[in-house]
């Protein structure tokens, strides 16, 4: 890829993906504006504070919004997720953050790449595996199970928000399994925003008696076929660290970063 290539995909996440609110809102969940940002409570243990830009808002301005979330996230008494992306301005928004209380997460890449050559493959997986599609609470159980395993703390309420997304919108969502006999050993989901060429990839976390067998590539590979079969033409995915490689090969290119900042009262 070149570096017009890269400014134009980061042009289309910014212009199609941001600022990523549910549609529809999923039953229990709330979208609140404040000046160019929005709020969202109710899809996960922790709000979320995204936008598209901050509208040139800086220096004292900048503060006060930040500080407000902050007097949000304290009524409210639940932690919130502020979204930082590596290309967000002003440059000083980081130190801003930090100053009113917001910690840092793990730094992810945003990676976007072309639907059509992944959706041309079939997945393949080992010996024993096979991947399915599930929608019952039964089995968003099981993949909140695995997920608190690998993850070493509890996210049950997971199985939660995926079962709303499925009642308010089937056909936006679309949760797949990777199964070894009747044990779960990986799970990724794509959704499909509404008006957009995209296809958004999540999950794929797992197990680590089956990692480096190909059980990753064929998730994803399943999934853009699925993409491909919704007329999508693009995939984005937020990548950990150990997915960077393994999508790069797989034609996504890094766009930019995103990095959770989250105030806990």
């Amino acid at each position: 890829m070149t570096d017009l290539d890269v400014t134009t995909l980061r042009a289309a996440y910014d212009a199609q993906l941001r600022p990523g609110l549910p549609d529809p809102v999923p039953q229990g969940a709330r979208v609140e504006q404040d000046g160019p940002l929005f709020r969202v409570f109710g899809l996960d243990d922790v709000g979320l504070v995204t936008y598209r830009d901050l509208g040139g808002a800086a220096d004292a301005e900048l503060d006060a919004l930040i500080a407000r979330q902050v007097a949000v996230a304290r009524e409210r008494g639940e932690p919130v997720e502020w979204k930082l992306h590596g290309h967000d301005e002003p440059a000083d928004l980081p130190q801003r953050l930090r100053a009113a209380g917001f910690v840092p997460q793990a730094q992810e890449t945003v990676m976007v790449g072309p639907v059509a050559p992944l959706a041309s493959a079939l997945p393949v997986v080992p010996e024993g595996v096979r991947l399915r599609e599930v929608t019952t609470r039964a089995d968003l159980d099981r993949i909140a199970a695995l997920e608190t395993e690998l993850w070493g703390h509890d996210v049950s309420g997971l199985a939660d928000g995926l079962e709303r997304e499925i009642a308010a919108d089937p056909q936006a969502i679309t949760v797949v399994v990777a199964e070894a006999g009747e044990t779960v050993i990986s799970a990724g989901w794509v959704r499909y925003p509404p008006d957009t060429t995209f296809a958004t990839l999540w999950g794929g976390s797992t197990h680590p008696q089956w990692r480096r067998q190909g059980v990753y590539r064929a998730l994803v590979t399943y999934r853009a076929r699925l993409a491909g079969q919704r007329d999508r033409t693009l995939l984005q995915v937020d990548a950990a660290d150990e997915s960077r490689p393994l999508l790069g090969r797989l034609g996504l290119v890094p766009v930019t970063s995103t990095t959770p900042y989250v105030y806990t009262p």
